[in-house]
């Protein structure tokens, strides 16, 4: 081969090669830091780029977008010397790709020992409670820190957060054991309010039942009372309309006796003095009766002659009344002593109803007359 065309080749080469090395293309978000000859010369923007061949060179290549940085967990010493582990979660962007490069030799190595350290400063100052419950104020405050110690790096601190805050084991049990506490009072003081509000609304139920059974009690008595009134009315307004005598009072009045003791609350029970005059009254009545009805000249019914002669006080009667003997009621109790009197005054009643019919009826012989005569 011929000197020249070597010669070709290899100027063609090295052309070919000092192309390649002055074209670069940048992807977005992306940023290249250029030196020339070991001097910081400029940062490529995303897109064509030409570089100086062998005089320029890319040093660093950043990416400008935000970031996530979690730190591993560090030991921190509250104010009340417990030990706490905190691992901390931090959002970051590029924003000088010059100054991050140049300013500090590893961001990311400075900003997990600037977040510790800061970190230290911020929970000194705190309890574990306040630690606990202050996690706002916390991130809020290493934000800060972050974000004015980084900006000369280049970076901006958009958010810091606290990932986790863990106490020692025997301070988890502690506090597990104050929060099983806390839980069994609010549910000490749940169960016995539910208990107070069971109970007073049993209460009122109860007040509210009372008080309408003494209404539905109170409507009864008062329409039954009406309906009695009434009743007591009309008959009263009947009697005296139909001119009832004595006769026909005294009589309904023995039929009513009977019916005093049918209540199963009556224990004792007491005979009216008036109930002799009553048997008096209708036995005369019906005794006068026959009388009158008897023809002239009949003999008259057999009675004895002190009960036609008898006055208001007498208390005889003819062999045919029964008697209330003190002795026969005596051993009685009440319902007995009731059903004796409705027997004996029916049994009068009956005797009388008798004579009158045997006073209409002259042929028929009456209970009490001899077989030979008047």
């Amino acid at each position: 081969m011929e000197p020249v065309v070597v010669l070709a080749l290899v100027a063609a080469i090295v052309v070919v090669f000092l192309v390649a090395s002055s074209v670069r293309i940048v992807p977005q978000a992306r940023r290249y830091n250029v030196e020339r000859f070991g001097r910081y010369r400029r940062t490529l923007q995303p897109g064509l780029n030409l570089l100086l061949p062998v005089a320029d060179r890319i040093n660093t290549k950043l990416d400008v977008r935000e970031q996530v940085y979690s730190s591993d967990p560090r030991p921190v010493i509250t104010e009340d010397n417990l030990v706490v582990n905190i691992d901390t979660v931090l959002y970051y962007q590029i924003t000088d790709p010059r100054a991050a490069a140049y300013e500090v030799a590893d961001y990311l190595q400075a900003i997990d020992q600037l977040t510790v350290t800061t970190l230290r400063n911020v929970i000194g100052s705190m309890d574990l409670e306040e630690t606990l419950t202050s996690r706002e104020e916390i991130n809020s405050r290493l934000r800060a820190v972050l974000d004015d110690a980084t900006g000369k790096w280049g970076i901006r601190v958009n958010r810091v957060e606290i990932k986790a805050i863990d106490p020692p084991h025997t301070i988890k049990e502690a506090m597990e054991k104050q929060m099983r506490a806390e839980r069994d009072k609010r549910a000490a003081i749940l169960h016995a309010e539910g208990e107070r509000q069971a109970k007073i609304l049993t209460a009122e139920g109860t007040k509210q039942k009372d008080i309408l059974e003494a209404q539905g009690t109170q409507q009864a008595m008062i329409l039954r009372a009406d309906g009695e009134a009434k009743a007591v009315e009309l008959v009263f307004q009947a009697v005296h309309r139909n001119n009832a005598d004595a006769k026909i009072l005294a009589y309904k009045y023995l039929e009513t006796l009977p019916h005093l003791a049918n209540s199963d609350n009556n224990t004792f029970w007491v005979i009216p003095g008036e109930l002799t005059e009553a048997i008096r009254t209708v036995t005369t009545a019906f005794g006068d009766q026959s009388t009158a009805g008897a023809p002239a000249g009949s003999p008259s019914p057999a009675q004895p002659e002190e009960a036609a002669t008898a006055g208001p006080g007498d208390t005889s009667y003819d062999s045919r009344t029964p008697e209330l003997g003190a002795g026969s009621t005596a051993s009685l109790d009440a319902a007995a002593a009731a059903d004796e009197a409705g027997r004996q005054a029916a049994a009068a009643v009956s005797d009388a109803k008798a004579e009158a019919e045997a006073a209409k009826s002259p042929q028929t012989p009456r209970r009490g007359q001899t077989s030979g005569g008047s």
